[in-house]
């Protein structure tokens, strides 16, 4: 029950704008911005990023001081079961924003435009992006594709909507690519990867996501834009990193990226944990009598007097 509210500190206790993280070291609470992003960049401080598609989930990314929570489109994966990420609607990705924003206090929540939500015309993507906003309580967004898209992030941004750019392996071209496969590995496809950088950036984007590139490219895109880049699947020169929640917590069922560093087997503790339910139930051994209800002992008199009349 208790995960379903935010605990106030006590009075005394730590100060205002002040968290406990784990192993009780302190957590700012200062909130997260894209100012705050720009400043992290121009001081070398890495930019630390990861998914999030629910409330629970949400709330300890926040908890654990992290400074951007995307709301990916990923999630038409990791919580639908499809094969890619181009099925996931414009009324499905808000449900699940909606969820992150009520457990996010201090990240930055960016809300990623799913396939087909800005693709047909930059008014259309707009007006998608003002739902995210106004409807979710979504911070940003995050569109895929360069130079393509410049004209659509000028308009986001006189908007007043800031934009989260996507380059290289762009997960909604994936037909085009013909897969999931690292880009910009030629000289040609370099050159067009930083054509296509430097137009996210004149345009007016606040950040770019760098994802599956060569670390060699990344860390050339990343000395060069005054914006921050975040990597997944890029190299550790970036300004910050990104990962699929479900990725790093070994909760996908297939063989991960190469990218992707496991922190821990949450799907081995699950499994562990079922077994053992469902052992203690066909035993009969969950609920115990601590575990459950019983009447006030006025009405246990009362019932035991029924019951010997009845008797």
């Amino acid at each position: 029950m208790s995960l379903t509210t935010f605990r106030t500190a006590p009075a005394g206790a730590a100060g205002e704008g002040v968290a406990r993280g784990e192993r009780g070291a302190e957590l700012s609470l200062e909130k997260v911005t894209v100012p705050s992003l720009a400043e992290k960049k121009a001081r070398r401080q890495p930019i630390v990023s990861l998914t999030a598609y629910d409330y629970a989930s949400a709330r300890l990314l926040d908890e654990a001081g992290l400074d951007l929570v995307l709301v990916g489109d990923s999630l038409a994966m990791v919580m639908q079961g499809h094969e890619n990420t181009l099925s996931v609607t414009m009324d499905e990705m808000l449900v699940y924003t909606r969820g992150v924003r009520r457990a996010v206090r201090r990240a930055l929540v960016v809300a990623d435009m799913p396939f087909g939500s800005y693709q047909a015309s930059e008014a259309e993507g707009v007006a998608n992006a003002v739902r995210f906003v106004k409807e979710a309580g979504a911070e940003a967004v995050k569109l895929e594709g360069g130079r393509e898209r410049a004209g659509l992030v000028r308009r986001l941004v006189g908007a007043e909507i800031p934009v989260l750019g996507h380059i290289g392996l762009t997960p909604q071209s994936v037909h085009r690519m013909g897969g999931y496969k690292v880009q910009g590995k030629t000289m040609a496809a370099m050159e067009e990867l930083r054509a296509d950088a430097l137009a996210l950036e004149e345009a007016g984007c606040f950040a770019i996501v760098l994802e599956g590139v060569p670390r060699e490219l990344a860390q050339m895109l990343t000395a060069e834009l005054q914006i921050p880049t975040i990597g997944i699947g890029a190299g550790p020169d970036c300004d910050g990193q990104i990962l699929v929640l479900h990725d790093m917590l070994s909760m996908t069922f297939g063989e991960p990226a190469k990218f992707v560093r496991r922190y821990a087997d949450v799907a081995g503790v699950m499994r562990a944990a079922l077994a053992e339910y469902k052992r203690d139930v066909e035993a009969r051994a969950f609920p115990s009598d601590e575990e459950s209800y019983h009447l006030p002992r006025e009405t246990r008199k009362s019932l035991e007097v029924v019951e010997k009349v009845a008797g």
